[in-house]
């Protein structure tokens, strides 16, 4: 009986380590949330997607920009003061057009300056909703991504060259209609694009410029958009995030279920490490 009881309660104790250790993660994201925004007297607000490990199996599942984001972005400026800058920290793969644009409309929106800082990527929506911000702060090797939309699983663009160059009589009703979609699309994403970056301050025929190369499909989905290119393309961007980003992104780890591929040792190297200068003797 007592054995039992013993074994009961490891396993309870099993049961519930990850969600102990979740809550605590989540105290130290919020303070971390905390120290960045003293530092910048502003609202921070993350929206950071990873394949994480969740609840009390340890499941994992991967995110992108949905509208349970978008809703609680927007309930996070609404509780901002017109007077107060907003931090919004960027790492995601993109998500959900509709819920991308809400976000990015309800930043354009908010009176003080808004800061979009992308620590490693923010590609597609996340590109989007970073177009919204008065400042673009990349890390020197972060990226953005192109804005072309996709429907289903092949590019719009794409979709419409295909038409374009053959017969008509020989294409199917099914790829005519996703022709149909597909040309909707671009042009909705090029005017929401062209929008957006009116509004922030860039001239109009610019703006529509940059939104047509964006959005047209000239580059796969997945193309970097770097620092140097982004500013190239006429976008307000800078490259010194504070260091404090780090630490929040290191506190949305990976999942834990496999192996590590990437090792080092967790310091800053100011200098070369010192070099071995005696001789190792063979035996």
């Amino acid at each position: 009986m007592v054995f039992s009881n013993i074994l009961w309660l490891i396993f309870l104790l099993s049961a519930l380590q990850p969600l102990l250790m979740y809550q605590t993660l989540r105290a130290r994201r919020v303070q971390a949330i905390r120290r960045l925004e003293k530092l910048r007297g502003s609202r921070v607000i993350t929206l950071i997607h990873r394949q994480e490990s969740f609840a009390l199996f340890g499941l994992t599942f991967a995110r992108h920009i949905d509208i349970e984001d978008s809703e609680a972005v927007l309930r996070a400026i609404e509780l901002t003061g017109t007077g107060v800058p907003i931090d919004i920290v960027l790492h995601t793969p993109g998500g959900l057009v509709l819920a991308a644009e809400q976000i990015a409309n309800a930043l354009l929106r908010h009176p003080a300056k808004v800061t979009a800082i992308i620590p490693h990527y923010a590609m597609s929506g996340g590109t989007l909703i970073a177009l919204s911000a008065d400042e673009i702060m990349l890390s020197p090797s972060a990226v953005l991504g192109p804005l072309d939309p996709q429907i289903g699983q092949h590019p719009a663009a794409s979709i419409i060259q295909v038409v374009q160059r053959k017969d008509i009589n020989k294409i199917d009703d099914e790829t005519l209609i996703l022709a149909d979609m597909a040309g909707k699309a671009l042009n909705q994403v090029r005017d929401t694009v062209t929008r957006l970056l009116t509004r922030s301050g860039m001239d109009t025929g610019d703006a529509e410029k940059l939104a047509e190369t964006l959005s047209e499909g000239q580059w796969t989905h997945d193309y970097p958009i770097t620092a140097e290119a982004a500013k190239a393309l006429g976008l307000p961007v800078t490259t010194d995030p504070p260091v404090e980003v780090g630490e929040i992104i290191r506190l949305y780890p990976q999942a834990r279920n496999r192996r590590p591929s990437v090792e080092y040792i967790p310091a800053p190297y100011t200098s070369p490490p010192s070099r071995r200068t005696t001789p190792i003797r063979s035996r």
